[in-house]
């Protein structure tokens, strides 16, 4: 009997929530919890860590999971490690449903960065307004460069003081459209975006809306994760769960 630990927190894991659902599979939807009003799931779900890759050897054992659907964000490099480790160790087959990373197109004008201490740095030293679409687990580096003028788009309200002195928040959910983030680049008067490249259709409105108007892209590239089955559409993964 197939038994299926679903890693989500991504529309392409809402997405494989709904197929497994459909199909009938017996799977449970886990997710970190970092989101206040997270999207209802067709499937039963579970918040929170697992305690690193004992835990979720444990989890996986106790609980007769089958396989692991990892559809995690592409940046979540911790977690991605831990399932592939966790997978070795139990033999619990697994696959990574991922994005395309973005490539750039003519008119893009980007600037790769390894991490966000290169994103910070790639600001350099004269003070710029700044558009900072890395989300909320990842602000604190950005304090050392106090020059710039942030303007962060969250998904919740923050609950506590931005660790940056001159920040400002726009707090909206994706995904996101073209002429919104073109109005909302001029409107604030935006001279670099700083990124990562986690790709989808999503949060591509931004890079776009750069291209159109010559505004320049920091993008941070993915972290490294250990070789893994790889899919690249829900329906992939289907059939790689009915082989």
């Amino acid at each position: 009997m197939t038994r299926v630990l679903l890693l989500g927190g991504t529309t392409e894991a809402a997405a494989m929530a709904r197929a497994l659902a459909e199909a009938g599979v017996d799977a449970v939807y886990s997710y970190a919890g970092r989101t206040d009003a997270p999207v209802t799931q067709p499937l039963p779900v579970r918040v929170g860590g697992f305690g690193g890759v004992p835990g979720l050897v444990d989890l996986l054992l106790t609980r007769y999971f089958t396989n692991i659907i990892d559809a995690t964000h592409p940046f979540a490099a911790q977690m991605s490690r831990n399932a592939v480790e966790a997978s070795r160790i139990t033999g619990v087959p697994l696959i990574a449903l991922e994005r395309e990373p973005w490539q750039a197109r003519p008119g893009d004008r980007w600037t790769h960065v390894p991490d966000i201490s290169g994103a910070v740095a790639a600001l350099g030293e004269a003070p710029r307004r700044v558009f900072l679409a890395i989300g909320r687990q990842t602000l604190d580096p950005f304090a050392a460069a106090p020059q710039h003028h942030y303007l962060l788009r969250l998904v919740d309200p923050p609950t506590e003081p931005l660790p940056l002195p001159r920040a400002e928040a726009v707090i909206a959910r994706g995904p996101f459209t073209v002429d919104g983030d073109r109005a909302l680049l001029r409107d604030n008067r935006i001279e670099v975006i700083v990124a990562k490249n986690s790709g989808g259709a999503g949060a591509e409105a931004k890079l776009i809306a750069a291209r159109e108007l010559g505004v320049p892209v920091i993008l941070i590239d993915r972290p490294m994760v250990p070789d893994r089955r790889v899919a690249r559409t829900v329906a992939d993964v289907m059939a790689w769960l009915n082989d």
